[in-house]
């Protein structure tokens, strides 16, 4: 699974990067068009007139066509590399971690009814070693709980085989919540960055309006919208990282619950076919 984690995370850089070079080409050919535009128009008034009309017409149609992945370009310009790439790199880590736990979770979920099933029967017949078998074929954290239990039914008490699925349980609990706290970490890092990147940008403001020695709203207009999407971006990262972690709990409960569920029947087949004393 580290493998996993890292080749997500080199995927999520690779894609930024290769987005960032197309917003620069964009800018670039943006910026060779209006100079080869401006440098047709200086003929006569008329014919500037047209062109000028014709320049602008075209604007407001790029405008209207803009995707929301060249808006999402766009703004991270607007906010500054410096800041808006910490909330950045808080949402690609935090998604690598997330995605990776998902995949986890989903390899570890079995069929548990079944798979008591099958141990009943083995252990029904006086086949332990057949149920242990199973047990090692089997992935997943009720598989690994199941193999302790019978390893140590062979001591005869049934206390020494509920402390061990006591034991081995919690062992299972630290592997399913495993990098839970790193996404913790993002979901609360991303809007504290965010917020710092509006506080200084306030200040640049403010630094703006004593320098001009005005306040009126075209000094700092610019410089407290640039700010603010910051703050923006941190929210939009937590938001999103948040979704996943809940999501990831909410699955972990489930398997929790099932490896409760499953250790109560092992105890019951255990006791019922007799091979430990209750």
């Amino acid at each position: 699974m580290k493998k996993i984690t890292s080749l997500l995370m080199l995927l999520c850089l690779i894609t930024f990067s290769t987005q960032t070079a197309f917003a620069d080409e964009d800018a670039v050919n943006d910026t060779t068009t209006e100079f080869i535009d401006s440098s047709s128009t200086v003929t006569d008034d008329s014919a500037t007139t047209v062109v000028e009309e014709e320049i602008i017409t075209e604007e407001a149609v790029e405008e209207e066509e803009e995707s929301g992945l060249q808006v999402l370009k766009k703004k991270f310009i607007e906010g500054g590399a410096g800041f808006m790439s910490l909330p950045l790199i808080c949402l690609i880590l935090g998604l690598a971690i997330a995605i990776e736990r998902i995949i986890s979770l989903f390899f570890m979920s079995i069929n548990n009814d079944e798979f008591v099933e099958s141990i009943e029967k083995e252990v029904s017949a006086g086949n332990l070693d057949a149920a242990k078998e199973i047990c090692r074929n089997t992935r997943g954290p009720v598989a690994s709980i199941f193999y302790q239990g019978l390893d140590r039914a062979d001591q005869g008490s049934i206390d020494v085989v509920e402390k061990s699925v006591v034991s081995y349980g919690s062992v299972q609990m630290g592997q399913l919540e495993k990098g839970l706290v790193w996404l913790s970490l993002f979901i609360a890092l991303a809007p504290m960055l965010g917020f710092m990147g509006t506080v200084i940008g306030m200040i640049d403001a403010f630094d703006a309006i004593k320098a001009a020695g005005d306040i009126s709203p075209s000094v700092v207009a610019d410089g407290i919208s640039v700010a603010l999407l910051t703050t923006v971006a941190g929210l939009i990262v937590a938001i999103i990282l948040q979704i996943f972690y809940n999501f990831i709990t909410s699955k972990i409960d489930g398997i929790v619950n099932g490896m409760e569920d499953a250790s109560i029947s092992l105890v019951d087949i255990l006791v019922k076919n007799k091979v430990v004393k209750a």
